[in-house]
């Protein structure tokens, strides 16, 4: 059995900078007493920058993140506030999330070779489930905070191999992060396809990856015309 796995964000579609938007709309409900002073817009979202930075880096989870940025303004009861920021991004979603271009044609085009899809993204779910879905994709989607590890990690690359039910040498990985979606596929034995739909260079110090496209639809010339029967 052949599988294809894709990254989310930046390759089946894009959020619009859902999640910092969301801890921006918290600031309205985070009683301003106590605490750090709030600053200007500016500065609170470079603040925000840095928790969502480091919680994709995997030093926390976004509730984690969530509690970090209430407390700083002295709240000690911060489990509603991560409750309520995962409830605004859930709402945001529909609003924020688009598509990239191709991305329903491409993978309709791949189902019908008889490939077998999954997403995994870095993020959590539901949220990552409800974006695939506005990108048009309803098969299984990983989010590392349900495996407990993040990409480059080769435990998510496994967890997506156990959803593809494909082998390593049989699965190919598409993103369009160097580090995290093509240097950790090719480490996990997957073989790598970088996404460059913004004309950036790839890193000279990471090794170069076999496919490069810049769109979804020049996904179909790498891969065989049909998959290998199970």
């Amino acid at each position: 059995m052949y599988g294809v796995g894709f990254d989310l964000d930046h390759t089946l579609a894009i959020d619009n900078k859902l999640e910092r938007v969301a801890f921006l709309r918290l600031l309205e409900l985070v009683p301003g007493r106590g605490g750090r002073a709030m600053g200007s817009l500016d500065e609170e979202g470079d603040r925000v920058d840095a928790l969502l930075a480091l919680q994709r880096s995997g030093a926390f989870s976004i509730d984690e993140a969530v509690r970090r940025f209430v407390r700083e303004r002295g709240v000690a009861a911060a489990e509603p506030f991560v409750e309520r920021f995962r409830a605004l991004a859930l709402e945001m979603a529909e609003d924020f999330v688009v598509p990239l271009p191709g991305v329903r044609e491409t993978i309709g085009a791949l189902r019908g070779r008889g490939f077998t899809i999954a997403v995994l993204s870095n993020g959590w779910n539901p949220l990552q489930t409800v974006k695939a879905s506005r990108a048009g994709f309803d098969g299984p989607v990983i989010a590392s905070a349900d495996v407990g590890a993040q990409k480059p990690d080769a435990r998510a690359f496994s967890a997506l191999l156990e959803a593809l039910g494909s082998r390593p040498e049989h699965t190919w990985y598409v993103g369009d992060d160097p580090h995290g979606d093509v240097s950790g596929a090719s480490a996990a034995g997957l073989h790598p396809v970088w996404l460059d739909n913004q004309g950036h260079p790839f890193p000279p110090h990471l090794p170069q990856p076999a496919h490069r496209i810049t769109s979804l639809e020049e996904l179909l010339a790498v891969l065989p015309a049909r998959a290998k029967p199970s």
